[in-house]
């Protein structure tokens, strides 16, 4: 994708229509690219910065073919966390998704981050699981995890099991008036 320079921050409660286009980036732990997709900034609160896609927006993982995601959603990329959130709209039967990963990176239009392969995930019934460990396991040998990096990414990923079940803040509905900037 061309890089997409980004303005200023955008204030709370912006318009998504009229906020910054970024480039959402994910990596694997080798540097290899993963996720990516464009968003359009929407602002920030206590929780983090906020990015938008409204239903029909394309993405791709890798190198492989584009897909277009049939449902919008917000992202929540918190400062100095190890996670980044999903929060769809319906249909999708995943209201929360989140990503285990490196402290995400704002430069240059652009929103970086290393996906280090554990996801807490709440449906839409309520059940809270925890997704793909044993890629965590696999991946931990295969790239060579640091101790540091292991850590993080397990202690990040049994706060986010409490607070997503807990629906404790973010994930009490504070997404609602985000994500309607883009449904």
């Amino acid at each position: 994708m061309p890089e997409i320079e980004a303005g200023p921050p955008v204030t709370a409660g912006s318009s998504g229509v009229t906020g910054t286009a970024i480039e959402v980036t994910y990596t694997k732990f080798d540097g290899s690219l993963h996720w990516h997709h464009r968003g359009r900034l929407l602002g920030e609160d206590e929780h983090g910065r906020w990015t938008g896609c409204p239903a029909g927006t394309p993405g791709a993982r890798g190198t492989e073919l584009s897909l277009v995601w049939d449902h919008a959603f917000v992202m929540l990329f918190p400062r100095d966390a190890w996670f980044t959130v999903n929060f769809n709209a319906p249909p999708e039967h995943m209201e929360i998704y989140c990503d285990i990963t490196t402290v995400p990176v704002w430069r240059d239009g652009r929103v970086t981050m290393v996906d280090l392969d554990l996801d807490v995930l709440r449906l839409r019934d309520g059940r809270v699981l925890l997704d793909d460990a044993d890629e965590f396991a696999e991946h931990r040998v295969r790239y060579g995890y640091p101790p540091d990096v292991v850590a993080e990414a397990e202690r990040s990923a049994a706060w986010l099991m409490d607070a997503v079940r807990e629906r404790r803040p973010p994930f009490d509905g504070t997404h609602e008036r985000w994500l309607a900037e883009v449904t």
